[in-house]
């Protein structure tokens, strides 16, 4: 609700596809009195706007809606304007007592209360302006999911993403105009999509069967990423992983990205992590788009080309710097330099010289250091032997 001291000039009404019939009696009075009404098309014809309506601008923008403060205006939304809805596009702009929000059932509670799944224990995407690899993370056998999609096409190219995937027996409800007269209810197994002539709005629910999902843990085997080779192999991913120690929302500097492998782990690890990859090889900051893409999190993740120290100036501070490469003493004074005190600093070395300079460093910062050396079992004539893989020094400390 609204600050009683003030009066909301902005009026968030959630709509159903049952449309004016199915509001309550405080929404449709904000719709007639409004002065001006925004919203999609297909909700502004099942509110009956007339002149008074303003379908959203093409890319899209709230600035039209904030153009029109001390109007009465409503912004008509599906369902629960802050599920997916513009709600929460448009808050950043206003303070709590400009508006008032009356929500109806979301898409996805209608879908939940359709199929008799637990909402508490299903995922709920929005994949109408999204790739269908923000489902790569999240796939794995008895994950039930919701996510809406961006027409009619939609619900068949996900059915064949989704048998590429090698879920090919998940199922796929396809549920057409949900909560009003056009509603219609179907279902079908990925790899055997033949349904036709599916309108929008759609949104479908899978009950996810066959191929295992992603590991949570951390140390994701190296052939998932694109490579030119320069990766940090899995056993010292999983290590430097649980040094860096990510947190939901929290930034981290990969300097020397290679192949981006870390910086996916990070924003795999907890929700709405980020990272800013930097990587002076242009062919690798190729790899690094490639990967963040493959795994659904190319929102999460930004590349930066250049080389460091140089090209850090500018960029929001990070929680967290992970040194993969290109490590030197310039770049260790520049950032004890610039960061903010409290920020975690950990970096790996393979070689002498890079040894030396985190030996140095611990010597004169603090912190701790590992050396981790690996080795697996591998071909030795007729019989086999250990294979010892580079030894790498490790170094983690606080700002």
């Amino acid at each position: 609700m609204s600050d009683p001291q003030e009066k909301p000039w902005l009026t968030l009404v959630g709509l159903g596809e049952d449309g004016l019939a199915g509001l309550q009696d405080a929404s449709r009075k904000a719709i007639a009195d409004a002065e001006v009404i925004f919203g999609g098309p297909r909700h502004l014809e099942l509110v009956e706007a007339g002149s008074r309506g303003q379908p959203w601008p093409v890319p899209f923008s709230t600035a039209p809606v904030l153009a029109a403060r001390g109007r009465r205006v409503v912004v008509l939304a599906s369902g629960d304007p802050f599920w997916h809805g513009a709600g929460g596009s448009l808050l950043s702009d206003l303070h709590r007592g400009e508006w008032i929000s009356h929500p109806a059932p979301s898409c996805f509670s209608l879908v939940a209360n359709t199929l008799g799944w637990k909402l508490e224990e299903t995922l709920c995407l929005g994949l109408h302006a999204a790739p269908f690899e923000r489902l790569t993370p999240v796939l794995n056998r008895g994950r039930r999911i919701i996510c809406t999609l961006r027409d009619g096409a939609a619900p068949e190219a996900l059915a064949r993403w989704l048998a590429e995937q090698g879920f090919g027996a998940t199922e796929i409800t396809v549920m057409e105009a949900m909560g009003g007269p056009r509603q219609r209810v179907r279902s079908r197994r990925a790899d055997v999509f033949d349904l036709t002539d599916i309108t929008a709005p759609v949104i479908a629910a899978l009950a996810v069967t066959g191929a295992k999902g992603l590991p949570r843990a951390s140390g994701l085997p190296d052939d998932l990423f694109l490579s030119d080779g320069q990766i940090t192999k899995r056993p010292i991913r999983a290590l430097t992983l649980s040094a860096l120690a990510p947190r939901a929302g929290e930034l981290l500097w990969d300097i020397g990205g290679g192949s981006g492998s870390v910086s996916v782990e990070w924003c795999l690890a907890a929700p709405g992590a980020r990272t800013i990859t930097f990587e002076p090889r242009e062919d690798r900051i190729a790899n690094i788009r490639a990967n963040a893409e493959r795994f659904g999190i190319e929102h999460q993740m930004k590349a930066v080309l250049g080389r460091a120290p140089d090209v850090l100036d500018g960029f929001e501070m990070p929680d967290c710097v992970f040194i993969g490469g290109g490590g030197s003493q310039a770049l260790l004074d520049h950032l004890w330099a610039v960061l903010p005190s409290g920020t975690r600093i950990v970096a790996n070395g393979v070689t002498l010289e890079t040894e030396t300079l985190l030996m140095q460093a611990q010597a004169t910062y603090g912190g701790d250091i590992l050396k981790a050396e690996i080795a697996e079992a591998g071909p030795l004539g007729s019989m086999r032997g250990w294979e010892r893989a580079r030894p790498v020094l490790q170094w983690s400390v606080m700002r």
